[in-house]
């Protein structure tokens, strides 16, 4: 086969639209998350190192115009040191001006790499890490069973950062429903504060059809925001979110009003242009241009 080895559903963030996307591993280690059905289809296994240098070896002699490359599926930090020191080591040998190499990672994957591990991965190339938080919020965190608590996703996010990695944090509007809405978006925004990241992409909850949330929307036990209510969240996120230096960007595709708001210089004119949103004084994107 002439290519890169790819099975099933890609996804990658928006961000790393022009990277090589190397597949290091099947689908999610967690897997469980009621909002989420992309890796559904598959079970978690880390694939072969002779598949992975194929694919570098690929790479390296069709692909030298990509200065990124980003490691797919869900969670590329599970892997054991050893292993991905072996293909960052490798992607460092056969693509030498490769700038930054990215992950996907999650709070399991993060907690069990210590201080060194981290730092060593750093310096054989991986530059940033992006991170699903998705809520700060203890009860919304249960419920979509993220598996783990505000403290615990604090102290990963963290543990990036003090890595010397860029980190990218990943929110989602809309998770706790209308019941918790304003809870969920507080809690959310002192998490943000409280780990201090690179980056905040805020998405907007879209529903996959294979998901559990999916089953619980159409038995009635979970209700969907309103655009008005989705707006309104995210004013109150944004609202409690301090970050010392980075981006606050509201700009994925299910979002109804893109922001890209540099963080703190911009945050009182973000939140003025929200408001005039609510007012209706600034057209949303309309639904049948959303998407995941």
């Amino acid at each position: 086969m002439d290519g890169m080895h790819y099975e099933g559903m890609i996804i990658r963030p928006p961000s790393e639209a022009d990277s090589i996307l190397l597949q290091v591993t099947l689908g999610c280690s967690h897997n469980r998350c009621t909002f989420c059905g992309t890796y559904k289809e598959k079970r978690f296994t880390i694939k072969d190192d002779s598949i992975i240098d194929a694919d570098i070896d690929y790479a390296a002699r069709n692909l030298r115009f990509q200065r990124r490359v980003f490691l797919i599926d869900g969670d590329a930090l599970i892997i054991p040191q050893p292993r991905l020191v072996r293909i960052l080591t490798r992607i460092r040998e056969k693509m030498p001006w490769i700038l930054r190499v990215g992950v996907y990672g999650n709070a399991k994957g993060i907690l069990r790499k210590s201080d060194d591990e981290l730092a060593e991965l750093r310096r054989l190339g991986l530059g940033i890490v992006y991170f699903g938080l998705e809520s700060g919020d203890a009860q919304t965190l249960s419920d979509i069973k993220k598996g783990h608590t505000p403290e615990r996703m604090i102290e990963a996010g963290r543990k990036v950062r003090t890595a010397g990695l860029k980190l990218s944090v990943m929110v989602i509007l809309g998770l706790a429903g209308p019941e918790r809405s304003l809870e969920h978006a507080r809690a959310t925004g002192e998490a943000l504060s409280a780990i201090d990241p690179n980056y905040v992409g805020v998405l907007t909850l879209m529903v996959p059809p294979n998901s559990e949330l999916a089953a619980q929307v159409r038995a009635g036990s979970f209700k969907l925001l309103s655009a008005e209510l989705m707006l309104r969240e995210l004013r109150e996120m944004l609202f409690h979110t301090t970050i010392t230096r980075g981006l606050f960007f509201s700009n994925h595709a299910s979002n109804y009003l893109p922001l890209r708001v540099r963080m703190p210089a911009e945050k009182a004119r973000a939140l003025e242009s929200i408001d005039r949103a609510l007012e209706g004084a600034i057209a949303l994107k309309p639904e049948w241009m959303r998407g995941l």
